[in-house]
């Protein structure tokens, strides 16, 4: 687990560079980690690796969200340590909501350091259909304001480009404009599920410590224009639009 992208990420994020040969990752760091390369005939309109041929199955649904996920953290990761990641497809289902046909996918990832488990993660993937021309937007819940800690930030397109980088996610809705509005419908690029998570548990650590368990589930996305505040209040967290809607809500439990 390379020291330098870590250290690049903290770049990014605007902290000091500290990550070493040795230092724990903080947490969700991991996702800079274990990539899975495809040539250009192995990736779909939307730059994402063609689903069918791997853990995915095709369900015929083109557009896919990171709807969520929750994470149990059994030991620190470390940079410049090998680290093997075993992935198993954990769950398909399928039903018709007020926007058509969604399929859901629940993959498990646990991540091992020198013969110990020191992460398993849940993700939680949606597939669904392209947006009808003309149709009504879905309503976002507002968000609650009784936070006792809050961070205000945003992520313009520059931000997004890197994090795509670092993450090698190929993604178009992250960094192309004219595909994220003109085939999937949004206002704007959109910013990365997993990288509201990941302030979302910066923000916890800080206030909360190390932690034990993290869960979060996508409710919203918010636009590359868009400035987010990232709040807590107990063991709750949310992120929290300009408009007042929520974009995404989060529980974590600090190491007892």
């Amino acid at each position: 687990m390379d020291p330098a992208r870590a250290a690049a990420f903290q770049v990014a994020l605007g902290q000091d560079p500290t990550t070493a040969t040795g230092s724990p990752l903080p947490p969700f760091f991991h996702q800079l980690y274990f990539w899975t390369p495809r040539p250009p005939d192995g990736l779909g309109r939307d730059g994402h690796p063609l689903v069918g041929g791997g853990l995915i199955p095709d369900m015929g649904l083109p557009r896919r969200m990171w709807a969520g996920g929750r994470l149990t953290f059994s030991a620190p990761l470390r940079a410049g340590v090998a680290a093997e990641r075993r992935s198993v497809l954990e769950s398909v289902t399928s039903k018709v909501g007020r926007t058509g046909p969604l399929a859901f996918v629940t993959l498990r990832h646990d991540i091992w350091q020198d013969g110990v488990l020191c992460l398993s993660e849940w993700q939680d993937l949606v597939y669904r259909e392209d947006p009808l021309e003309n149709a009504p937007k879905p309503v976002p819940p507002s968000a609650r304001t009784d936070e006792t800690d809050m961070q205000a930030a945003r992520f313009d397109s520059t931000f997004l480009f890197r994090y795509s980088a670092l993450t090698f996610n190929g993604h178009r809705i992250h960094y192309d404009l004219d595909y994220a509005r003109d085939v999937e419908g949004y206002s704007g690029l959109v910013v990365h599920g997993p990288l509201l998570a990941q302030k979302l548990m910066l923000l916890a650590t800080e206030v909360l410590g190390p932690l034990a368990t993290f869960s979060f589930r996508a409710s919203s996305p918010l636009m590359h224009f868009e400035q987010a505040e990232f709040c807590l209040s107990g063991n709750d967290l949310w992120v929290r639009g300009p408009d007042g809607r929520q974009c995404m809500q989060a529980r974590a439990a600090p190491i007892a």
